[in-house]
């Protein structure tokens, strides 16, 4: 570790992407605390530690804790990545599409990533509004006017294009995947505060919990990075191939299945979902006739035992969804047969498919319920450590663990590269 890290250092080019990035990444944590018109920070604190706190604090987990002070920048990379999703799920529906993100090559690939921006635009334009005017019932934004609303919803969607920007450059000519760093960053950045306030109330009474807690915080993280990392190898091989004087083929190798395919895009989708009674609550609150039905929904989202089971089932739902969508059986056995590769003992073509269907769904319920538990981690250990100032944040660990892994594996592979060229 300490040999790669000498040689991280060592390298020139390497040094000037890192500080490339820690630049970008501090442009952002910069426009994080820049707050829009008219914010009440009273108001905003006594918020996000009251019943919506939970929901908030995960919107605010995606936007890179942008959220939290009303910042400009407060829709982060959601509305990027959301129209990344739209864009995947409309490749099941257009064939064209389809052929364009998995066929084109890089050309394909950089249309269909043009398409996601272009996307993103009306998505950071509606989520502001929704946002902003839900926020403005709660008393948070004052003197909110027709005109104001307007430049406060063109401010935010001009910050969450400003961070998709961003994003790509660090993808682009620094080291890692510049969303994930985003939310990384303001992730990281958490820390601190929330140690602080630990350490306010922190009582010698409590010290069988907190030790508990890091017991508990130790495990999640082995099985993170065990479920992160962990893959079904698929043994494949290839037939003997003569052409001309020359003999292909005959090797063997293996298909990698991840356990977790779907990485964290089923908890942002089951959290879209949750999102909804809650600003439907909201608005019918107006509507005298509908109140009964405007609590019922509001008291969805506030009992802990109903939020927690529903986001757990929704979120081991959509992890099955979305690995059907970005993984496709008989794509790939099509490859292989044209390839010249075969699973042995599986005969090629539509055998094939659904071979590896069936492995995916085995390995995939396994995933799906190690994400659900981490969905619901904070409010199993709020229940039974009865610690509500420091809690393990499942989805933010996955992050973190997600991103020092890629990013490792970057430095890693550039490392060998260099290797090579000085061998």
């Amino acid at each position: 570790m300490w040999e790669a890290l000498t040689q991280f250092v060592k390298a020139r080019d390497l040094r000037r992407k890192a500080i490339f990035v820690l630049a970008l990444l501090a442009i952002f944590r910069l426009g994080a605390t820049v707050p829009v018109p008219g914010v009440n920070a009273a108001q905003l604190q006594n918020l996000f530690s009251g019943e919506t706190g939970q929901i908030l604090g995960l919107l605010n987990l995606f936007s890179g804790s942008a959220l939290a002070n009303l910042s400009v920048m407060m829709l982060g990379v959601g509305p990027y990545i959301t129209a990344s999703i739209i864009m995947q799920l409309l490749t099941m529906i257009f064939p064209r599409l389809k052929e364009m993100y998995q066929e084109e090559g890089e050309a394909g690939r950089q249309r269909f990533n043009q398409y996601s921006r272009l996307l993103t635009v009306p998505l950071a334009l509606l989520q502001g509004y929704g946002l902003l005017t839900l926020l403005a019932r709660q008393g948070l934004l004052s003197n909110l006017s027709l005109f104001g609303l307007v430049a406060d919803m063109l401010i935010i969607t001009a910050g969450s294009i400003v961070l998709m920007w961003l994003g790509e450059l660090i993808t682009e000519k620094g080291l890692g995947n510049g969303v994930s760093l985003i939310i990384f960053a303001g992730i990281v950045a958490r820390f601190p505060t929330d140690f602080t306030r630990f350490s306010a109330t922190f009582e010698a009474s409590k010290v069988p919990s907190v030790i508990a807690f890091l017991a508990i915080a130790v495990i999640v993280i082995a099985g993170v990075v065990l479920i992160n990392e962990g893959e079904r190898a698929v043994p494949v091989s290839y037939a003997k191939r003569i052409r001309g004087s020359r003999m292909y083929g005959g090797i063997s190798t293996h298909l990698p299945l991840r356990v977790n395919q779907a990485g964290v895009i089923p908890i942002i989708f089951a959290l879209s979902i949750l999102l909804f009674p809650s600003m439907i609550g909201a608005f019918l609150s107006r509507v005298p006739q509908l109140t009964a039905l405007a609590q019922f929904l509001t008291s969805l989202t506030q009992n802990q035992l109903v939020y927690g089971g529903l986001y757990f089932v929704l979120v081991v739902l959509f992890t099955y969804f979305y690995t059907a969508v970005t993984f496709d059986p008989q794509a790939i056995s099509s490859n292989l047969q044209k390839q010249g590769g075969f699973i042995p003992g599986i005969r090629p073509g539509n055998t094939t498919a659904e071979y590896l269907y069936r492995i995916l769904t085995r390995i995939t319920l396994g995933g799906a319920v190690f994400l659900g538990l981490i969905a619901v981690l904070p409010l199993i250990i709020q229940g039974f450590l009865r610690i509500t100032t420091l809690t393990i944040g499942g989805t933010a660990l996955l992050i973190v663990v997600s991103v020092v892994l890629e990013t490792a594996k970057q430095v890693k592979a550039q490392l060998v590269m260099r290797e090579y060229e000085g061998f």
